[in-house]
């Protein structure tokens, strides 16, 4: 499995630390006519070899680095605006890499005995629950404040609440597991921070009150349902 993610490291260093930014654009214009391209990849093959360090792998590096070029042609010209499709080739990528790996490989993996794991569906529940139930949760919770609120218009970025929301509570889900209190206390800190300004210049105390309850709220929420996976027995 080593091998694996070397190649994976090697694919995000060359993709997003090595390459110059300026590439992505001419690989807009030019599609398959940029000698970039080109270079790009062969660049990405160099470094898989370093970083396999080891001959025998040349061929699936060769072969790889071929997918990848490919994927990404296809998406250049699947996608007319700049910009567009970045996370289908990202995903598309970074699948290839692995299914093709896994072809050539022929790892031992108990396919049927990682889908009886209880945990992954404990995980996967309580991730679904956090997306896409707390969310409901808390705007129910929420509803005659934000009334309130509304008589006091305000721009804002569209759905941004929502994702802030989701990402927070992953992020505060994830910590209760892994037994990491203290970065709990860091999110919320660091929330209070960038609101701090806000509350400050807004001098609304129904907007800092609405705030409040719903960042508690969120955190707490998050905070149960890690405390209740983490205590679920596993067999």
């Amino acid at each position: 499995m080593i091998i694996l993610t070397k190649l994976v490291l090697a694919y995000l260093t060359v993709e997003y630390i090595i390459k110059p930014q300026k590439w992505a654009s001419e690989f807009a214009d030019l599609k398959a006519k940029s000698l970039k391209f080109y270079a790009k990849y062969i660049l990405l093959a160099i470094l898989g070899v370093i970083l396999s360090a080891d001959l025998k792998y040349i061929p699936l590096v060769i072969l790889t680095t071929l997918g990848l070029g490919t994927i990404e042609i296809i998406t250049l010209y699947s996608f007319k605006e700049k910009g567009k499709g970045f996370i289908v080739l990202l995903l598309s990528q970074l699948v290839f890499i692995v299914v093709f790996y896994h072809f050539w490989e022929r790892p031992e993996f108990n396919f049927e005995g990682w889908l009886q794991n209880q945990v992954l569906w404990v995980n996967i529940s309580a991730i679904i629950f956090l997306t896409a139930v707390c969310g409901k949760i808390i705007q129910t919770l929420m509803a005659k404040w934000s009334i309130a609120l509304s008589e006091n218009e305000d721009e804002s970025l569209t759905n941004a609440g929502k994702y802030i929301g989701m990402l927070e509570r992953l992020f505060v889900f994830t910590f209760v597991l892994t037994g990491h209190w203290e970065a709990v206390g860091f999110l919320l800190a660091a929330k209070s921070v960038f609101r701090f300004g806000d509350l400050k210049e807004s001098k609304d105390r129904k907007l800092t009150e609405y705030i409040l309850i719903g960042t508690l709220l969120s955190f707490g929420l998050a905070i149960l349902t890690g405390i209740l996976t983490s205590a679920l027995p596993v067999n």
